[in-house]
């Protein structure tokens, strides 16, 4: 057993219930990850929005991480995921996504590659007040050819900013979603995530009239 300090929590429910079942009529599963900088909110927006207990991987940051993680922004985060977090949430009777959070900390990036295997979109959450740390995961996810939206979570002390000006900061093309949302708010990251599968949906529409 680890020490408090450095002990990994796996929440999940210790077996099957009635809540965790899937609807009779889900008949498409869908995989997508939501990812970002360290401290932008990932293991809050997969909480937040599952239907089920989410499984997390956090581990308290203790004084061996000083001067690897950059917290500048988040001096007061306590805790970070070293693996994956994982929910499900069914948008409707038919349709069930399963959502994969990544690790923040560039150190743990060698992770990613099989968090996105098979992954049809993602969710990129940004921090306003720490736009920088939002471009190699841009670029990581062109890279890969992986379709995403920007989702601005909305910090109380993050400055506001027009989408204009986001979208220039973030060098991105005109067709990618930008949205605003709280990913404390389970309806807010539900409607992001609905953002992002009627964008994968006209990415479909695209490319079948080609």
């Amino acid at each position: 057993m680890g020490s408090p300090e450095s002990e990994t929590r796996y929440e999940k429910r210790p077996g099957p219930s009635a809540e965790d079942a899937l609807l009779a009529t889900a008949a498409t599963a869908v995989k997508v990850v939501i990812v970002g900088g360290f401290g932008v909110g990932k293991t809050t927006m997969v909480g937040s929005v599952s239907e089920i207990r989410p499984l997390t991987t956090e581990e308290t940051m203790t004084e061996v991480s000083r001067g690897v993680d950059d917290v500048a922004g988040v001096e007061t985060k306590t805790k970070t995921t070293v693996a994956m977090d994982f929910g499900r949430i069914s948008l409707n009777e038919e349709l069930v996504l399963y959502l994969f959070g990544t690790p923040g900390q560039e150190r743990f990036w060698f992770l990613w590659k099989g968090l996105f295997d098979g992954a049809l979109g993602a969710v990129v959450l940004i921090d306003t007040r720490r736009l920088e740390i939002s471009f190699d995961v841009l670029g990581r996810l062109e890279d890969r050819g992986i379709p995403f939206i920007v989702a601005v979570n909305g910090f109380p002390d993050a400055p506001v900013h027009p989408t204009a000006e986001i979208r220039a900061a973030l060098d991105l093309p005109p067709s990618v979603p930008i949205v605003e949302c709280d990913a404390r708010e389970r309806v807010s990251s539900r409607d992001t995530l609905l953002v992002l599968m009627r964008y994968l949906y006209t990415l479909i529409d695209t490319n079948q009239e080609r």
